[in-house]
This record gives structure tokens, C-alpha cells and sequence, in this order.
């Protein structure tokens, strides 16, 4: 049986919690693989990158808004397959920022309690993680 060779990618995401415990959901914008589905904010770790990191830049470059490490708390992760890549995902918790979230690239976003995240149509490697925010907010 042979393997099919698939590239590791590395995604930071965050789970982005406002003063009413509702988290942050970005829709995938028209043009990019997934659009219209809802997903946590991050993005692709560059090379010389820390996953804290990448979320600190894609959180800046996405929604506006200013973290810092110490900000940022590990929660869970997801492995998913899919077609042509293998995806790799950490999944922090953030619940201290500066700024206002704005869809900086059109993106729509909304803020959402964690029961009802069922409700947004996500990509396939961002449902599991939705038992860990249900359970802890």
C-alpha cells in the first residue's frame, strides 16, 4: 500500500473572547479555499515564526487588534487531513487585547456564545475544537 506524501501545514488560531464570554468568528472571504465558512482568526506560521507569534501579526494584520504573549493561553489543538495537506492547528485562548475588532481584509465577523457555535457552517478542522470552548465558557 503506498502513502500518498502530503505537506504539514502549521495554523495558529485564537479563540477570541470579549467581556460578555462570546467568541470571535471571521467568514472566509470569496476567492479563498472554504469561503463562507466560519472559522477562529490566525493564519499560516511563517518560517522563524512561533505560533504565538503568528497569532500576535494575524490578529494585527485581520481583525485591527494588539496582544502580547503573555496574553495568549494554549487551549487545544486540531490534526486534520485533508486533501492535499495535512493541517496542524493550535488553538489559544485570548481574552486580553487593545482595539476594536474590524474585518480589516472584508471579512465579515460576529461575536458568538459558545453554544451556539454549532450554528456557523466551519471547516471540517475547526468543529472539534468547539467542545473545548463550550466546556470552558
Amino acid at each position: 500500500m503506498e502513502t500518498q506524501q502530503r505537506r504539514m501545514l502549521l495554523v495558529a488560531a485564537c479563540a477570541l473572547v470579549d467581556s460578555d464570554n462570546r467568541i470571535l468568528l471571521a467568514q472566509r472571504p470569496q476567492g479563498k479555499e472554504l469561503a463562507g465558512l466560519w472559522e477562529f482568526p490566525g493564519g499560516k506560521v511563517e518560517q522563524g515564526e512561533t505560533p504565538e507569534e503568528t497569532l500576535i501579526r494575524e490578529l494585527q494584520e485581520e481583525l485591527g487588534i494588539t496582544t502580547r504573549i503573555p496574553c495568549l493561553a494554549p487551549l487545544t489543538f486540531a490534526s486534520h487531513t485533508y486533501e492535499s495537506f495535512h493541517l496542524l492547528m493550535p488553538l489559544y485562548i485570548c481574552r486580553r487585547y487593545e482595539g476594536i475588532p474590524v474585518g480589516q481584509e472584508g471579512q465579515a465577523i460576529k461575536w458568538v456564545r459558545s453554544r451556539d457555535l454549532r450554528n456557523y457552517p466551519m471547516p471540517p478542522a475547526d468543529e472539534p475544537l468547539i467542545p473545548f470552548l463550550q466546556d470552558l465558557l
